[in-house]
C-alpha cells in the first residue's frame, strides 16, 4: 500500500530506443521521443517514472535525470558502443539480469513495467517469469507489416514474430496507437490479447509557437519560397526515395522558388549514412541540387522552426503505426501530405488536414503537393484545421493521463501468481 503523497513507481523499458539521446542520430526517432515525453508527462502526474535503456555508448552517463520524478537509466547489455537493432537480440538476457541487479542494489522492485518495441517486450514476458509484475506493451512497428514491405527478410524475422504474437496473447495490455495498427494486431498477429487504444503525442505549446515568417527569417529563407519539408532518419523505409522523385515531377519546379528541405542526421559508414549518400545521388541524378537542403540533425533549438517555415511537410513512409512527424507538423500549422498507410489515416485527415497518396508512388505525391502550394488559402485552412485536431486529440500531457488511467486500472486487476521475490539477479537464457 502507497503512503500519502507516495508515489507509484513505473518502468519504461526501450532497450534500443535511448530516451535521453540526441533524436537524429542512428535509429533515434520516434520511439525515443516517445518514451521520453510520456515519461516526463507521468512524472508531471502522479507517477515516479524509470526509463530503462541499453548503454551503447562507454562514455555516457549511466543515470540521466529529466526532472525530479523521471531519469534514464542505461543498463550494460553486451559491448558499451552502437550496435544495429537486429543484431541486439543475443544480449538482452543480460539486460533482464542488469535489470534485476539495478532493483537489488537500488532496493526497488518494479510491479509495472511498460515495454516499447518486440525486444524491450521479450524482457518483459523474461521478468514476468522472475518477479510479480504488470506489463503493458507498445509495438512502435510489428515485423507482420514491416516484412511485407521490404525485399530482404533478416534473420531475425522469425524469432521477432513468434515474439510478437506471444506478447499480444499475454501482456496484460497492449496499448496500440492508433485503430488501424489495432486492426493489424488482430489480422496479421493474433485474435487473443487485450488491446487498448491510446495515441501519440506531441508538444502542443513547442510546435506552433512562431510564424511563418519569423521562422524564415530565423532560416534564412526568403517569404516566396515553396519549402517541401521532410523530417526523419535516413531509412530506406521512410520513402524519402518518394518524396525527392515527387519533387522532381513537379509542375512548379521551373518557377526558381521551390526548396526541398530533407532534415535528419547520418553517421557515414552506417546504415543511415548509406542512405543519405544513395538519396544525395537521386537529387544529384534528377539535378534537383540546387534547391535541395540537407540541414543535418534537427533538434530543441530548431526543429520546431523548420516545421514552422515549410509549406507542407511530406511522410512519405512505407508503413507507420502513428506517425509522429505528421501531428508535429499539424501542430506547427503545416499540412501534411503522408502514405496512405496505417496510423497516418488516423492522424491526417485527408483534404481536411492535409493529403493521403499511395505509398511508394511518386506521381500521386506530386501531384499532392503540387495542389497544396498552389493555392495559399487552401494551404492556411489545412494548417489551421491540423493545428485544431493535434489540440484536440494529441497533447502529451492528454496521452499521459490515459496512460495514468491505463496504469492504475491494471495494477487494480487480479495480481499475477508471485514468484520468488527478487534477492539477486537470476540467470536468463534465450
Amino acid at each position: 500500500m502507497l503512503l500519502r503523497g507516495q508515489r507509484q513507481r513505473v518502468a519504461l523499458i526501450s532497450k534500443h530506443g535511448d530516451p535521453a539521446i540526441e533524436i537524429g542520430k542512428e535509429e533515434a526517432g520516434g520511439q525515443n521521443v516517445y518514451v521520453r515525453q510520456v515519461g516526463e508527462a507521468l512524472a508531471r502526474q502522479d507517477w515516479q517514472v524509470d526509463m530503462f535503456t541499453r548503454q551503447s555508448d562507454a562514455e555516457q552517463p549511466k543515470i540521466v535525470q529529466h526532472s525530479r520524478h523521471c531519469r534514464t537509466i542505461r543498463l550494460t547489455a553486451g559491448p558499451e558502443t552502437f550496435i544495429p537493432r537486429d543484431d541486439l537480440f543475443p544480449y538482452m538476457p543480460e539486460f533482464v539480469r542488469s535489470f534485476q541487479r539495478f532493483q537489488v542494489e537500488n532496493g526497488i522492485e518494479y510491479n509495472l513495467i511498460h515495454t516499447h518495441y518486440w525486444m524491450s517486450g521479450w524482457i518483459g514476458m523474461e521478468l514476468k517469469k522472475l518477479q510479480s509484475v504488470k506489463q503493458l506493451h507498445t509495438y512502435h512497428s510489428l515485423g507482420a507489416v514491416k516484412y511485407q514491405s521490404i525485399s530482404t527478410i533478416p534473420l531475425i524475422a522469425k524469432t521477432r514474430l513468434a515474439s510478437e504474437k506471444t506478447c499480444l496473447e499475454t501482456a496484460d495490455r497492449i496499448v496500440a496507437t492508433s485503430p488501424q495498427e489495432m486492426e493489424h494486431m488482430r489480422s496479421l498477429v493474433s485474435p487473443h490479447g487485450n488491446i487498448d487504444v491510446i495515441p501519440c503525442g506531441t508538444d502542443v505549446h513547442r510546435f506552433g509557437s512562431i510564424s511563418q515568417t519569423r521562422a524564415r527569417q530565423l532560416l534564412g529563407f526568403s517569404p516566396d519560397d515553396k519549402i517541401v519539408l521532410y523530417v526523419g532518419r535516413f531509412d530506406p523505409r521512410k520513402g524519402i526515395e518518394t518524396l525527392v522523385r515527387a519533387v522532381g515531377q513537379s509542375k512548379l519546379r521551373g518557377e526558381g522558388n521551390l526548396k526541398l528541405v530533407i532534415g535528419g542526421g547520418s553517421r557515414p559508414g552506417q546504415s543511415d549514412g548509406i542512405e543519405r549518400e544513395r538519396i544525395e545521388s537521386i537529387v544529384a541524378e534528377l539535378g534537383l541540387q540546387d534547391m535541395t537542403l540537407f540541414p543535418g540533425r534537427l533538434g530543441e533549438d530548431n526543429l520546431h522552426l523548420y516545421y514552422a517555415a515549410a509549406d507542407v511537410s511530406v511522410v512519405p513512409s512505407h508503413y507507420e503505426p502513428f506517425g509522429l512527424v505528421a501531428i508535429e507538423a499539424m501542430a506547427s500549422n503545416t499540412p501534411v501530405v503522408a502514405s496512405d498507410v496505417g496510423g497516418l489515416q488516423y492522424t491526417v485527415v485527408s483534404e481536411e488536414t492535409g493529403l493521403l497518396a499511395p505509398a511508394q508512388d511518386d506521381a500521386a505525391f506530386a501531384v499532392a503537393i503540387d495542389r497544396i502550394l498552389s493555392d495559399s488559402e487552401w494551404r492556411d485552412r489545412l494548417g489551421r484545421a491540423g493545428r485544431q485536431r493535434v489540440e484536440e486529440k494529441f497533447s502529451w500531457n492528454g496521452v499521459a493521463a490515459q496512460l495514468g488511467k491505463l496504469y492504475h486500472k491494471v495494477l487494480k486487476e487480479k495480481p499475477v501468481e508471485k514468484p520468488a521475490a527478487v534477492k539477486k539477479p537470476s540467470p536468463v537464457s534465450a
